[in-house]
């Protein structure tokens, strides 16, 4: 059995992303010799010290920023996040963030398992992209959420939807996107398609709706489903199979000159997009306590919606 799998079947109230990310801390040892390969295979007889450090409390400062509130219990708040807003405090984002909101929000009641700079997230959404995230209230929802995040919907309900608006129109209506992702060797910045060092990435796509005649179709409005969570996964893997995000300045800036060719007020309104044209329209998972499969929806948001109609004038 692996080592990362015996510590958190033997630690029930720990998570195993949880235990390994404490592995690769060098929090785990075997006999005073530290491991830091959660594929460790544990061996009959043998005794392993975890040094659990305590949840740290929320350390930014609240501030107010209105929130769009779908859901909100004691255990947990799912929130409709506008494009701009960064989740967490990081370099060049001390303040103003989701986080800072949260606090303000929840006030105490906010889950500190994700640490000083991460109290509550269980998972993220690029700055620029919109839609529909769950943050954990208490340290129990948090663990029990995390579990089904690091599952990815395999072997229960969780689902993460996207809708996409991207270039071209794909040759077939659905498919999957079986392709690893990994940091890109010379931009830090931008992760990429790594077939053998990267992390297994699957999406699932189909289109919703094509743009523009059969001759020269312009754009697609594509519904991803993620069956991985690795960072960039939608933008990646869309760019990867030739139809990247409208807006996104990172993986699909090639295909500005598209631009030129469309009329008013189609091109207007694409040159003013701040942003890649995203949005994380579904979620669903399982309640952590009292265990209700909560399902919710989110509309495009205006400026992209404003794009769509703009597009179905063509």
């Amino acid at each position: 059995m692996r080592l990362d799998r015996f510590l958190s079947e033997q630690l029930p109230q720990v998570s195993r992303t949880r235990v390994q990310t404490l592995i690769k801390q060098g929090r785990v040892s075997l006999g005073g010799a530290t491991i830091v390969d959660a594929k460790y295979r544990v061996k009959p007889g043998e005794h392993f010290a975890l040094d659990l450090p305590p949840a740290i409390p929320a350390e930014p400062r609240a501030e107010t920023i209105a929130l769009d509130v779908v859901y909100e219990d004691d255990a947990l708040i799912v929130i409709d996040k506008p494009a701009g807003l960064v989740v967490h405090p990081g370099a060049g984002h001390a303040t103003g963030t989701l986080v800072n909101a949260l606090i303000a929000h929840c006030g105490e009641s906010l889950s500190g398992i994700g640490g000083v700079a991460r109290p509550g997230i269980v998972h993220r959404l690029d700055k620029d992209t919109s839609g529909l995230m769950v943050v954990a209230k208490t340290d129990e929802a948090h663990r029990a959420l995390a579990e089904q995040f690091a599952d990815h919907g395999r072997s229960g309900e969780l689902e993460r939807g996207y809708l996409a608006l991207v270039w071209g129109v794909p040759s077939r209506p659905s498919g999957t996107v079986k392709a690893a992702i990994g940091r890109h060797p010379t931009s830090r910045t931008k992760m990429t398609v790594l077939p053998s060092k990267g992390r297994e990435a699957v999406t699932h796509w189909r289109v919703i709706e094509t743009f523009g005649s059969k001759k020269e179709p312009v754009a697609s409005l594509i519904e991803c489903r993620l069956q991985t969570g690795r960072t960039h996964q939608v933008r990646v893997h869309l760019a990867h199979i030739g139809h990247p995000l409208i807006g996104d300045p990172l993986y699909g800036p090639g295909f500005k000159s598209k631009l030129r060719k469309l009329p008013e007020p189609a091109r207007g309104l694409l040159a003013a997009l701040p942003r890649q044209a995203l949005h994380a329209s579904r979620l669903a998972f399982v309640h952590p306590l009292n265990g209700t499969l909560l399902k919710f929806n989110s509309p495009l948001p205006g400026d992209i919606s404003t794009i769509v109609k703009a597009f179905n004038e063509l």
